[in-house]
């Protein structure tokens, strides 16, 4: 009996290691993918304010570099270096005052990059953020120490955001974002992108001495990009 068994065994494990043999060979032998890239687009950004600041959403620009290391199918590794405008962009209703605070930054954010398809292909990626504000403008067409002299000034409107100093040098957050990739050639590819940003860390201090419990940035990113794969 045992040796009937062996015999109708022997063949059936052939065929079994036959079938796996193949699968366990791609799996071994992906060949990993190293790309370098550029993009650029636009962002609408405010800030979550507590106490609250009546806001619109400010446009900004961006640009950036990029490189993928991909080394496992469907799976990947992004590392950018990106120039961004954030801020916020005051809400006044119908009276003819304009607030606009641009911050400008220096990021790195670092990714893990999921894909699916080949040609063309669906992709999210999610990871953390940090960077160095390097710039900070604004723009404003009144008085912000002599507000209650200013005709149909809204008296609701919150002030104290106008003498607040930002002290936070350093932004970092957390950043994810879904996207279409096509492949012109097998090393020229194209990208779209939509991604969100919510920072972590305050603009303002947020002691108890402090005026604001919360001053963090968000922001929605619309991007065209490029890869060239080198590897």
């Amino acid at each position: 009996m045992t040796r009937r068994l062996s015999i109708i065994a022997a063949p059936v494990a052939a065929s079994a290691l036959s079938l796996c043999a193949p699968q366990a060979a791609a799996q071994t032998h992906y060949a990993a993918q190293l790309s370098v890239g550029a993009k650029a687009g636009m962002d609408i950004s405010r800030n979550f304010f507590n106490p609250s600041v009546d806001q619109t959403f400010k446009p900004g620009a961006l640009a950036g570099v990029a490189f993928r290391y991909v080394e496992e199918d469907h799976f990947g590794i992004i590392a950018e270096l990106e120039w961004i405008q954030r801020g916020w962009k005051e809400s006044f209703e119908d009276a003819p005052y304009l607030y606009e605070r641009t911050l400008s930054y220096l990021e790195i954010p670092v990714l893990a990059h999921i894909y699916f398809g080949r040609r063309a292909k669906f992709y999210a990626n999610i990871g953390p953020l940090i960077g160095l504000r390097i710039g900070d403008s604004v723009k404003c067409n009144f008085d912000t120490h002599d507000t209650a002299a200013l005709p149909d000034f809204p008296k609701w409107h919150s002030l104290t955001q106008y003498d607040e100093p930002i002290k936070q040098r350093i932004d970092y957050g957390i950043c994810a974002g879904v996207g279409g990739e096509y492949s012109i050639t097998p090393r020229h590819s194209m990208t779209v992108e939509c991604r969100f940003y919510y920072g972590l860390g305050n603009l303002f201090g947020s002691t108890r001495k402090d005026n604001f419990n919360a001053s963090n940035s968000m922001a929605l990113e619309f991007t065209l990009g490029y890869w060239l794969r080198i590897r």
